[in-house]
């Protein structure tokens, strides 16, 4: 991470593993034509994107970690370190009853490096960019340094964290689960033929 680490710094991380029974293992064989896409809010940054983001708030519009931005409500040290959010709670209902055909976790490479990781041969993921409100943070990002909307949704969440893949007819079952407990989900588009994603 250039500009992170000084000669002799160094790095200690903590991750997680999971195991996954074969037999319930999400592979995209079940998307189809016509499956929904709906988008699960991100609660910041999450995981990446933070050189691009630095660059921006710190080199070329000037900001301090400690600077309170009124748009935001926090500093910009606060909304850069909101803890990554966790979806097991509210999507794990749905995996064991075998509601949801595919997800995508949007880290590296945004929407167009994860979403078509789960989408088989011949089909393409449409996503309605409108379908919810992009995080001020993303639009201060966006607009304090010119930065391409292609390049950003190439590089950050945009305010979705998790985009998961439903059956058309089990869309209102889906959306009333997560409603239960907790989660906010929109619709942001849908599968179609073709290959990869299409930002409108």
């Amino acid at each position: 991470m250039p500009g992170t680490y000084a000669p002799n710094d160094y790095d200690l991380a903590g991750f997680i593993v999971g195991v996954v029974d074969r037999d319930k293992v999400l592979t995209g064989e079940r998307v189809r034509e016509g499956d929904i896409l709906l988008g699960l809010p991100s609660s910041g940054l999450h995981t990446n994107g933070y050189s691009l983001a630095r660059k921006v708030l710190f080199d070329v519009l000037g900001l301090k970690v400690d600077t309170h931005v009124a748009e935001l409500g926090q500093t910009i040290g606060q909304a850069l370190l909101q803890p990554h959010r966790g979806y097991l709670a509210a999507l794990e209902p749905l995996l064991e009853r075998g509601k949801i055909r595919a997800m995508a976790h949007i880290t590296g490479g945004g929407f167009p490096g994860n979403v078509p990781r789960v989408l088989p041969k011949g089909l393409a993921a449409r996503i309605r960019t409108r379908a919810w409100e992009v995080p001020r943070l993303f639009r201060l990002i966006q607009e304090g340094g010119n930065v391409p909307a292609e390049e950003m949704y190439r590089t950050f969440n945009m305010g979705v964290g998790m985009v998961v893949v439903v059956a058309p007819e089990d869309l209102h079952d889906v959306e009333h689960s997560l409603e239960r407990r907790g989660e906010t989900a929109h619709v942001i588009g849908a599968v179609e033929a073709g290959s990869g994603v299409v930002l409108e």
